[in-house]
């Protein structure tokens, strides 16, 4: 879901509050379906824990505990609530639970934070370092933003990582005629991560499904999440044309991770629990 200018701040806020990083693993290249004739393989499912932000706040080991109860491989974290990595990397492994990326703010990523970020997720055991959250004015300000992007793959890939950036609703509004999505992943090395946020992208005027087919191969890690069905829907009761998502994702999209978000629900538990339910019925757990 989109998230407006008024609370866009407080998750920017969040978000700021994480140190952040990726964990040493080997990257790997072919992770989806086999070729033609071959079964797909199955991708596994996380959850962006954004999604469950107050209950994280008010007990963190048993929202992890319910989480792992309801079958999610991973989680995706949007801060650490006070804890150290190797304390989240315990909570994790007690579970049976992997790190399936951080969203982990801009600055995290510079040049002189950059170290300190790897090592952080290296400790997680995370490898998806995710920006969440950038804004600029003019096309420049993208363009510069992904030498930075470009910049840091070298040192990122060498610690078995990836980095990458997260859609929001305004990074399909042009800017000077150009559309920055376009502009910063049209300019990024393919080992900059695309991470698409379907109900995002749809709020912004895109097509997910168009915008995925545009950067074959770099959607490694995607935001499942509704769009169109009031707040409580979930994956399956919006607009969001899922099949077209899920066979890009499978053969092209070089995806090793869904990564289910809802973050509008009244009982956002139960939210996440009903996304499980509806991928069951997609067939993709």
């Amino acid at each position: 879901m989109f998230i407006p200018p008024t609370s866009a701040v407080s998750r920017r806020d969040f978000l700021r509050v994480a140190a952040a990083g990726a964990a040493g693993v080997t990257l790997a290249a072919g992770c989806t379906a086999g070729g033609a004739g071959s079964a797909r393989a199955k991708i596994p499912v996380g959850v962006q824990f954004y999604s469950v932000r107050e209950q994280c706040a008010k007990d963190l080991p048993g929202t992890l505990a319910q989480v792992a109860k309801i079958g999610y491989k991973g989680v995706e974290f949007a801060g650490y609530h006070g804890r150290s990595a190797t304390e989240l990397r315990k909570m994790l492994d007690d579970l049976g639970l992997v790190c399936c990326g951080t969203h982990t703010p801009f600055e995290t990523v510079q040049p002189a934070k950059l170290a300190e970020t790897i090592e952080f997720n290296r400790a997680l055991g995370n490898k998806f370092l995710i920006v969440p959250w950038m804004q600029s004015k003019t096309k420049q300000e993208w363009l510069d933003k992904a030498k930075l992007f470009n910049d840091a793959v070298p040192q990122v890939k060498a610690a078995g990582m990836w980095i990458g950036y997260h859609a929001h609703a305004h990074d399909f509004h042009p800017i000077e005629g150009e559309v920055p999505w376009h502009l910063f992943f049209g300019n990024t090395k393919p080992e900059v991560v695309m991470q698409l946020d379907t109900s995002n992208c749809l709020e912004g005027g895109a097509d997910p499904v168009a915008v995925l087919k545009k950067y074959p191969g770099r959607a490694i890690t995607i935001h499942l999440k509704a769009n169109g069905g009031g707040p409580e829907a979930v994956i399956g009761e919006d607009k969001v044309d899922w099949p077209a998502v899920f066979d890009f994702c499978e053969t092209q999209g070089g995806t090793q991770w869904y990564i289910v978000e809802h973050e509008s629900s009244k009982d956002p538990l139960n939210a996440i629990r009903r996304c499980f339910e509806a991928l069951k019925r997609f067939g993709k757990v």
